[in-house]
């Protein structure tokens, strides 16, 4: 075997992203994996009983299908994708949920006399999904693709991340609504960087959908890994790298790891002023995640949730607020009402688990590096929504803030998004020009770069096409199936 034209350390979605991306551009690349299998954020795994496939990372995929680079790659004619006609639904109390259709037509129906608001707020995004995301899915300081779409979206985002969050609504419901969107951002609300990926989050719901894996999350990550090794990539698994100086020398070194990672083994790859900036990249709120395996469907009190690919449990707008406040800061808590995101993949995809049977899966925010077991929270939150749940329980597996770090470093303190989603951090991720190149032949392609979390593949793509311009002097290669 040769010298490799490029290495790409860590074989998440952005690695794998990246490596795609360098291999169909003619380069010898190999990948190296310190897990024993591919996908990062995107597995899947028999966490609680043999059968039933949990997805270890993401299990809903909003941007699967409107991601530059997803769709580039042609992801719809790789991965089945099922697409629930309710896209996410919005428990505020026992008796109250607001619905977010597919249909931005039935949702606006639904929501009475704020469905005019809603439409104005979202309706302008979801028109133009493609365009979206080809002007967020890029470093901000660039011209603008879509420069008219760009400044709706900014309004929108800074109206719903100010203390004016409230004005545009009259009921409950929508505003509860938006606030659960935001809070997959997890921090402190109202902000405008956390009001921006609600905003994207609320548009791709009416325009493409939340789409859902069949066979789980690694489809998409097996999905790039075949067509990396199709076109002569190499990828080593059980290999953790703890030093660019174990890797074969090559004129492109990507990073899918977290930036305080990068900043450790890159050594005297990276200039003194590279590093620390790297190593100034903050963290936020981390993540407690909870599998479970259950002999029914959840026994919701309002059965429409059933319908639901996503379910929000967090109350009003003010008891959200009030949750991830108490989970962020030096002193953060875990709140007594958590915000709680949830699906139950098998109500969409019956290969998860043995017939007539059931997984559910679920997490909320704890403070950063939390040991603290927060099943009895979420399951208590889930009961009172649908009693008798808990007499569904077959099984559980649940991993602490702390857990996650352990299986993956790069989830730094428990944060899945690799480095709070603050305004500074947006624009510059670790830096605001060309944020991907950090080095000499050194780049960051994980979550810790622009544009940030997500599976995605952006940050990866984009790393990739700063190498092979820099380094190559190649232009982006096509990467549709052949």
């Amino acid at each position: 075997m040769g010298t490799p034209d490029a290495v790409v350390v860590g074989a998440g979605p952005n690695g794998l992203a990246a490596a795609v991306t360098l291999a169909r551009a003619g380069l010898a690349v190999e990948v190296f994996e310190r897990a024993p299998t591919v996908g990062g954020g995107a597995r899947t795994a028999a966490t609680t009983l043999p059968g039933y496939l949990h997805d270890l990372g993401s299990a809903v995929h909003p941007m699967a299908l409107a991601s530059p680079f997803f769709r580039a790659f042609g992801v719809e004619s790789r991965v089945d994708f099922v697409v629930p006609e309710l896209s996410f639904a919005h428990v505020l109390g026992p008796e109250s949920v607001g619905l977010a259709w597919h249909s931005l037509d039935a949702t606006i129906e639904g929501l009475g006399r704020d469905g005019h608001a809603w439409a104005s707020l979202l309706g302008p995004l979801a028109a133009h999904p493609d365009a979206l995301l080809d002007t967020i899915g890029d470093t901000l300081v660039r011209l603008p693709p879509h420069p008219l779409l760009l400044a709706r979206f900014g309004l929108r985002a800074l109206e719903q991340g100010s203390p004016a969050w409230n004005l545009r609504f009259r009921d409950q419901t929508a505003r509860a609504m938006i606030a659960g969107l935001a809070a997959h951002a997890s921090g402190r609300m109202p902000h405008p960087v956390r009001a921006g990926a609600g905003l994207v989050l609320g548009a791709l719901a009416h325009a493409r959908g939340w789409p859902i894996p069949v066979g789980g999350s690694q489809a998409i990550s097996d999905a790039l890994a075949a067509d990396l090794l199709a076109h002569g990539g190499v990828i080593h698994l059980d290999h953790e790298v703890r030093d660019l100086r174990e890797l074969p020398p090559t004129r492109a070194t990507l990073l899918d790891v977290s930036a305080p990672i990068a900043a450790r083994i890159s050594g005297e790859r990276l200039t003194g002023a590279a590093r620390r900036r790297l190593q100034r990249v903050r963290f936020g709120n981390a993540s407690f995640r909870l599998d479970l395996a259950t002999s029914a469907p959840i026994p919701w009190r309002d059965e429409r949730l059933s319908r639901a690919g996503t379910v929000h449990l967090g109350g009003t707008r003010a008891e959200i607020a009030a949750a991830e406040r108490a989970t962020g800061g030096s002193r953060g808590v875990l709140p007594r009402h958590p915000f709680v995101l949830l699906s139950q993949p098998t109500l969409f995809d019956s290969t998860r688990a043995p017939s007539g049977m059931h997984t559910v899966w679920a997490y909320t925010h704890v403070p950063a590096g939390s040991a603290v077991d927060a099943s009895e929270a979420i399951l208590s939150t889930i009961q009172a929504a649908a009693p008798g749940f808990r007499d569904t329980i077959v099984a559980r597996h649940s991993r602490t803030a702390q857990q996650l770090e352990f299986e993956n470093p790069s989830l730094v303190g428990g944060d899945i998004t690799g480095g709070v989603n603050d305004l500074r951090q947006t624009i510059a991720r670790p830096r605001a020009v060309d944020p991907w190149r950090i080095g000499d032949g050194v780049y960051l392609a994980s979550s810790s770069a622009t544009p940030g979390p997500g599976v995605n593949g952006l940050a990866g793509w984009r790393a990739a096409l700063a190498a092979l311009r820099h380094e190559f002097g190649l232009p982006g290669p096509a990467l549709g199936p052949t």
